[in-house]
């Protein structure tokens, strides 16, 4: 086997583009929207919408992982560097699930689900700074963006340095209907 399920594929391609799109929302719109103004509520709504969509297709996509047949872990020749490839692919899922959670957190202990889907009326609390989840979210989404970056650069490398067609596995073949890499 070369190629992964082709659930895998898409969910990996969708999921990408949703964690970035969940990590650039966070840390560029609502870390710079002061939380009195009326356009944080959607934002907030979004985001947290999101969030909650993450969480469940990675879910699935971890499902799909543990109980498909997939190709033998990239080997870049050097034990370390295998097992390092292999523990940041869990770390992803970690980290994505760290940032569910811990978002999950902030919205309970704020009061979100209510201000922000339930339209009570209620302003937005003055700092989530002061949730402790806060902190953990912070700190998980730089976690989560330097892992992404890592993944992305080691997926390059294999791609365009050692061009053992790393990419092609994580891509649609013919018989999925995607075309080839």
């Amino acid at each position: 086997m070369t190629r992964y399920h082709p659930l895998l594929v898409a969910l990996h391609w969708i999921l990408a583009l949703m964690v970035i799109v969940g990590l650039v929302m966070g840390g560029r719109v609502l870390a710079q929207t002061a939380n009195t103004d009326p356009a944080k509520l959607f934002s907030l709504r979004m985001h947290m919408s999101l969030g909650m969509v993450i969480g469940v297709l990675t879910l699935i996509r971890l499902g799909t992982r543990l109980f498909t047949t997939k190709p033998p872990h990239a080997d870049i020749g050097n034990a370390t560097l295998n097992k390092l490839g292999q523990a940041a692919h869990w770390g992803l899922y970690a980290l994505v699930f760290g940032m569910v959670a811990s978002g999950i957190g902030i919205s309970l202990m704020a009061g979100l689900p209510d201000i922000v889907f339930g339209g009570s009326g209620a302003p937005l609390p003055a700092d989530f700074s002061a949730f402790p989840p806060r902190a953990a979210h912070g700190l998980l989404a730089t976690l989560l963006g330097l892992t992404i970056l890592g993944h992305v650069g080691a997926a390059l490398y294999h791609q365009f340095v050692r061009r053992d067609g790393l990419l092609s596995r994580m891509w649609f073949d013919k018989r999925s209907g995607g075309g080839n890499a």
